[in-house]
């Protein structure tokens, strides 16, 4: 092999190693979490960061639906993109985002009672005791429609274990 064909192939071995150095440090800075427009302790699209499906919050109180909110009216908040049907929407849920957002984040509460944390489902929904209640499915939504006050006790004495357990 002549000395220039060693020289170009040692080069291309060497930018071969930059560029996979380069791919592991960008996938790295992308899953760091202090990087990341989201967080695993609200329910939201993991790659866009939009809470709840983008379902308004405020509008299951006011208009006793899931309606989905407009791109062009969101609020960010707990690490995730909120989106909102109106702006006076968006301005209750800034004033009050703890009444508004989902309880344990939008995890299934019945989910949470048992340690677990599942995922809601912005169509699976119920106010209860003028907090927001997402379930992961039905039959979860219909235990807890039936003894709220059981689940409530479990979740929220598991939550706080869960929470700590959750990516920020």
């Amino acid at each position: 092999m002549t000395a220039q064909r060693q020289e170009r192939k040692a080069r291309r071995g060497a930018i071969a190693l930059a560029a996979a150095l380069a791919g592991l440090l960008a996938a790295l800075g992308a899953a760091s979490p202090g990087r990341a427009n989201t967080t695993e302790r609200v329910v939201a699209n993991r790659y866009t960061g939009i809470a709840i499906s983008g379902y308004d919050p405020v509008a299951y109180f006011t208009d006793k639906q899931a309606l989905l909110g407009r791109p062009d009216v969101e609020a960010w908040e707990a690490g995730a993109v909120w989106r909102f049907c109106n702006v006076g929407n968006r301005a209750a849920f800034a004033e009050r985002p703890d009444i508004y957002a989902p309880q344990f984040g939008g995890y299934d509460p019945v989910d949470v009672a048992r340690g677990v944390a599942v995922p809601g489902n912005g169509q699976l929904w119920l106010v209860s005791g003028q907090r927001l209640y997402l379930f992961s499915r039905e039959e979860s939504r219909d235990a807890f429609a039936a003894d709220p006050a059981r689940y409530l006790g479990e979740a929220r004495q598991r939550w706080p274990k869960l929470l700590d357990s959750l990516v920020q």
